[in-house]
């Protein structure tokens, strides 16, 4: 290869870095290029491309080293951010008809690795002894680490009885596992609604945060005092999906006033989302479970009732995950999969990079109550199942949300 030619490639990689960290695509970008730090980053990663083009051991391929910076590059911002080239978003929109039906799980990327957010009760994945916290290796052959998050999901997914097989890293396992499993349309399970300590405890779980599941949550509120409900437990606990206006609505139904959440971005102006006295629904004590599945809409809710002290949280630190993100072309039909702004607790907390630590941290045993009861049902949403007390020592988490709510008063 002729060395002029080496060079124009060698100058096209690095103008293509510089317009990236300085905005060149995107609005602002004017300003943005009166970064002096931004460029003294950009004459560090020239030297070194230049270093690697003229001191490689073999004359390198320039376009792989550059897609692979630019993936560190969007990488090394957040897990959601991400760079496609032009023949991985050819997949990424080729995958989004290949069908819905999933194997129940729910994945980020974290430490270059998908890993294993939560497991849908009921699921191929739950049957397969997958747990949160599981590392995805590799789908299909191929390695998680240079995958996109969205390509990762739509992978996942596919026809229903159609196979996907993968390989997963487990704590407990010297070597990864491979597994093949049946893709299928698993429906959410019922909301749980339970009662404990003689009806007077009301437990809800929505297993997701959609406008119709938290209206199922709200009528359940309404009917408390009918019911002779005092005291309120909210299982969060694996609940991942939703939206934030849903999110924000069941954090409205026990917060009268105060902050509920703040988005904000550079380019995105900041919003603070109040709670609204009209939707506030009741005073009853409250205690809420959240765990290290616990994710997206369902830190939004912990964190606005853990910083406003409306409630006690019970369990372990969650996921961490509250980004809002934007799409934007690059020349020669590459795509940038870009975070412009995050969510965080109304102290200040940004969700994405710390999670909610719960009040009150207890570690999960074996047995979950209200997994266990929704992979035995799958009843309509809105069922009842009313146990009079939880079992012994099958929940330590629950065991010690129902102990609080003992001991506060109406």
């Amino acid at each position: 290869m002729p060395k002029a030619f080496k060079l124009s490639i060698l100058a096209i990689s690095v103008v293509l870095v510089v317009f990236v960290f300085l905005g060149g695509f995107m609005p602002g970008g004017v300003r943005a290029a009166s970064d002096d730090n931004a460029y003294r980053q950009i004459e560090v990663y020239s030297e070194v491309l230049q270093h690697i083009q003229n001191d490689y051991v073999v004359t390198p391929n320039i376009h792989r080293v550059s897609v692979g910076a630019l993936r560190g590059l969007l990488e090394g911002l957040d897990p959601d951010s991400s760079y496609l080239t032009a023949k991985d978003y050819a997949e990424y929109q080729a995958l989004q008809h290949v069908g819905t039906a999933q194997i129940g799980i729910d994945v980020s990327k974290r430490f270059g690795y998908a890993t294993i957010v939560t497991v849908e009760p009921g699921s191929a994945a739950e049957k397969a002894n997958i747990k949160d916290g599981d590392v995805i290796e590799s789908v299909g052959g191929k390695s998680t680490r240079v995958m996109s998050p969205a390509i990762l999901r739509l992978l996942l997914q596919g026809q229903p009885g159609s196979q996907v097989t993968f390989t997963v890293i487990r704590p407990s396992s010297a070597a990864p596992d491979m597994l093949t499993l049946t893709r299928e349309i698993l429906p959410y399970p019922a909301v749980d609604v339970e009662q404990f300590e003689n009806n007077s405890i009301l437990y809800l779980k929505p297993y997701e945060l959609s406008k119709d599941r938290v209206h199922l949550v709200i009528d359940r509120l309404h009917a408390m005092q009918k019911n002779g409900n005092q005291k309120v437990l909210l299982d969060l606990r694996d609940v991942s999906d939703g939206d934030v206006a849903s999110a924000l609505r069941l954090a409205n139904a026990f917060l009268r006033t105060g902050t509920m959440s703040i988005l904000e971005g550079q380019t995105v102006p900041k919003q603070i989302f109040t709670a609204d006295p009209k939707k506030f629904m009741t005073a009853a004590p409250l205690a809420v479970l959240v765990n290290r599945g616990t994710s997206g809409p369902a830190e939004i809710v912990a964190a606005a009732l853990l910083d406003n002290t409306r409630a006690d949280v019970v369990g372990n630190p969650t996921f961490g995950s509250g980004v809002v993100q934007k799409q934007i072309p690059l020349p020669g039909g590459d795509m940038l999969f870009l975070s412009v702004a995050k969510y965080q607790s109304p102290s200040g907390i940004v969700i994405q990079e710390k999670g909610v630590t719960p009040n009150v941290e207890v570690a999960a045993s074996n047995t979950v109550l209200a997994a266990a009861s929704a992979a035995t049902s799958r009843a309509p949403a809105g069922s009842t199942n009313a146990p009079s007390s939880a079992p012994a020592n099958s929940d330590g988490q629950l065991d010690k949300a129902l102990a609080l709510l003992r001991q506060k008063t109406l």
